[in-house]
């Protein structure tokens, strides 16, 4: 608020004032789980499956207990009791679909659908295909959700540059509707959310079709055919 100038430096918030900045700090950080290249981490999770269950809730009140994740995303991969990894397949719901005999043998599962769905219980379900033989274990790779406070002095633990990020960028989202922002902070804001996407960005590996090789000359991306 002092960003946005409805506080001068040093003051306090009233109890109105802190609920509802606390709500919208929420709602904000909630929006940013969206925003793949602000997510600084792809966390691995894993779950020991059941022999022939081929679905599981997934959320801290599911099966699958941990955080909901956003969207999970490769490589994920399924591991037996020899700790050998098979990959799976990540794939959506028309291919999932038109899978016509889903609960065909049991076996080490290739492909799994996540569905998205918010439930009663703020769960999602992962579908795996075909079902799972017994001693497996699937591994799932998401995003990290930044998360929400529950209070006004809870300390965050985030990578250099997100204190920066978040309150120049919180201050728009709050001054959105009441007060104009300073050409200052909206650079401030624009800048570090900049520099935050640009350190979260994936690298890019390139890659040539089989096809377009020719199998005696094989080439190099860096050095050519």
């Amino acid at each position: 608020m002092r960003l946005i100038g409805e506080k001068s430096r040093g003051a306090t918030l009233d109890t109105t004032e802190q609920t509802e900045c606390l709500a919208e700090f929420n709602t904000f950080m909630d929006a940013c789980a969206n925003e793949r290249l602000l997510c600084y981490q792809v966390q691995q999770d894993s779950k020991a499956l059941t022999a022939s269950t081929a679905s599981y809730t997934i959320g801290t009140n599911g099966a699958f207990a941990v955080t909901r994740p956003t969207k999970i995303v490769d490589p994920c991969f399924i591991r037996d009791s020899a700790s050998g990894d098979s990959p799976l397949k990540i794939i959506g719901a028309e291919e999932y679909g038109r899978i016509v005999s889903k609960s065909v043998g049991f076996t080490y599962p290739t492909h799994l659908f996540y569905d998205y769905g918010y439930s009663a219980t703020s769960t999602g379900t992962i579908y795996l295909y075909p079902s799972p033989s017994t001693g497996l274990t699937l591994y799932i790779n998401s995003w990290k959700q930044l998360g929400t406070v529950s209070t006004l002095s809870q300390q965050l633990m985030l990578p250099p540059g997100y204190q920066l990020f978040l309150e120049s960028n919180f201050a728009l989202h709050l001054a959105a509707g009441l007060v104009p922002v300073s050409p200052e902070l909206a650079k401030i804001a624009r800048d570090s959310k900049v520099w935050i996407k640009t350190l979260n960005s994936p690298e890019q590996i390139s890659r040539l079709d089989a096809g377009l090789v020719s199998p005696s000359s094989p080439a190099s991306i860096l050095t050519g055919p």
